[in-house]
């Protein structure tokens, strides 16, 4: 009787497992999601490590399901489908930042580049000690990357645009402090 039992149960057990089928329409959803999010311009540069995790949980859902563990494969897809949703969502709320802090960066480059030329003529009025030719090629460089980060923030090249910007006020401040330096100071 209790091998019976035992055969029986094994018996269904296999028609059970052996009947499961992939999780079909969780992979394509997975799959698609995933796509999309690799599509996105935004997720691609903004969130690249979160879509990277979603193409894993893909990779993984593919692992799982040929080795016929559906249970497994449908938790990756799930798992792939959350993470390229977020990955779109969290490029675009990056991206959103990265425009507003270009834009807020970019616009106020030329203010600084005025500030420091008039800094640089004022060092030349006092006849201050300094490399006048290596201030003016800084100062030139400077201006031509504002220029180019100003073309970069049109074109909606936000993480290219503050670079240049901190680039253009790295420079400026050195200048800035070079010819703070060369100021004599009162001794009292």
């Amino acid at each position: 009787m209790r091998v019976k039992f035992v055969f029986i149960v094994c018996i269904v057990a296999a028609l059970v497992f052996g009947c499961a089928k992939p999780p079909i329409a969780e992979m394509d959803s997975a799959k698609e999601a995933v796509f999309k999010a690799e599509n996105d311009e935004n997720a691609v540069v903004y969130a690249s490590g979160t879509l990277a995790r979603a193409k894993d949980s893909l990779r993984r859902m593919q692992v799982e399901a040929d080795s016929k563990r559906y249970d497994a494969a449908k938790t990756h897809a799930a798992e792939a489908k959350t993470q390229a949703e977020k990955a779109i969502a969290d490029g675009k709320a990056a991206a959103a930042r990265a425009k507003d802090e270009s834009a807020s960066l970019v616009s106020g480059l030329r203010a600084e580049l005025d500030e420091t030329r008039r800094n640089i003529n004022g060092a030349r009025y006092s006849q201050l000690n300094l490399d006048y030719d290596s201030l003016n090629r800084d100062y030139n460089s400077a201006s031509d990357t504002t220029d180019q980060a100003e073309v970069d923030e049109t074109q909606g090249k936000y993480n290219d645009a503050l670079e240049k910007g901190r680039r253009v006020r790295a420079t400026l401040s050195d200048i800035n402090q070079k010819i703070s330096y060369a100021v004599p100071r009162n001794k009292q």
